[in-house]
């Protein structure tokens, strides 16, 4: 009984080896679909080619009729099981860099007198795909740049192995630049700048207001009257000498007089540079009065000086 079965098993066996299966999702590499792309165990067509590839970075999807169409004319033995059946056809690319294409662009507009420091607005830009494996090469033709408004428009042509030639039509402007210095991290405010706090840029005219730092050493060394976010230009406006005195610190008061000097202990109201007038507490008297700062922990203050706050406000406070 046992050998019956074994029997009539082995015919079944025979036949499934035989049966050939779709590949539901394929990838092919090559320019060319050949009957091995779209079927498993496709038999002596295995190698019969279809017609061309999707381009690079494309896929084609081949329904049930179709795939059968094609088993029927290689005699590829299978048939579809449902309407269903399907098999999605994919050709893998890589992209041109869009730098690569914008040095071929620039060269030639250069030619034509665009400024060397503009920058190439490309509305709608899609990156070109090429054969993954394949050696391409891009060129410019027809570059053509309009005066006033520096309007461009040229073809690109890319060429690479396994692929058809391709053109694409570019059209866009050369935008105006300006040196830019911008911070290249968060910063509060009273931080100064350093070496590595900053780096030149260039940016859009457009996008940059009137004040902003053009060179580091406009900034290097100055502290920050108001926070700076990263990647932001930073403003003139915002920077001053940096402070050798922080608001709260103690300081050594000088009162001058003629043939005398006297000293008192006192308080900084304010973060204050060299040179520049801060208010400060005289902590024995509590008068708040105005004084010039001479250096770090130290404030001048003339004798006669008039208390800018009564001591006594101070205390109601």
């Amino acid at each position: 009984m046992r050998a019956l079965v074994l029997l009539a098993v082995l015919p079944v066996a025979a036949w499934a080896q035989e049966m050939a299966f779709i590949r539901p999702m394929a990838t092919v590499e090559e320019p060319v679909v050949r009957v091995r792309d779209l079927f498993e165990n496709a038999g002596s067509r295995a190698e019969a080619p279809l017609g061309p590839a999707p381009a690079p970075g494309r896929r084609i999807v081949l329904e049930a009729e179709q795939l059968a169409a094609i088993a029927r004319m290689n005699r590829v033995p299978w048939r579809p099981m449902s309407a269903a059946d399907r098999v999605v056809l994919e050709r893998p690319g890589r992209q041109v860099p869009r730098a690569e294409v914008e040095g071929a662009l620039r060269e030639e507009l250069l030619r034509m007198g665009m400024d060397a420091e503009s920058e190439l607005e490309i509305p709608g830009w899609v990156p070109p795909m090429v054969p993954i494996a394949s050696l391409h090469q891009v060129t410019i033709e027809g570059a053509v740049l309009e005066t006033p408004g520096n309007r461009f428009a040229a073809t690109l042509v890319i060429t690479a192995e396994g692929m058809a030639t391709q053109r694409l039509r570019l059209a866009g402007r050369a935008m105006a630049t300006t040196p830019v210095v911008v911070a290249t991290r968060r910063m509060g405010m009273g931080e100064r700048l350093g070496p590595a706090d900053v780096r030149e840029v260039r940016m859009r005219v457009e996008r940059v207001r009137n004040g902003m730092a053009s060179r580091a050493d406009q900034v290097l060394g100055q502290e920050l009257h108001r926070p700076i976010a990263a990647e932001g230009p930073i403003p003139l406006a915002d920077l001053g000498p940096p402070s050798v005195i922080q608001r709260n610190q103690a300081v050594t008061l000088l009162l001058d007089a003629p043939g005398i000097t006297l000293t008192a202990a006192g308080r900084a109201l304010e973060s204050a540079p060299r040179g520049a007038v801060v208010p400060v507490m005289n902590l024995a008297s509590r008068a708040v009065m105005e004084g010039e700062v001479l250096g770090p922990g130290r404030v001048r203050v003339a004798m006669g000086t008039v208390p800018t706050r009564n001591p006594r406000d101070m205390e109601a406070r």
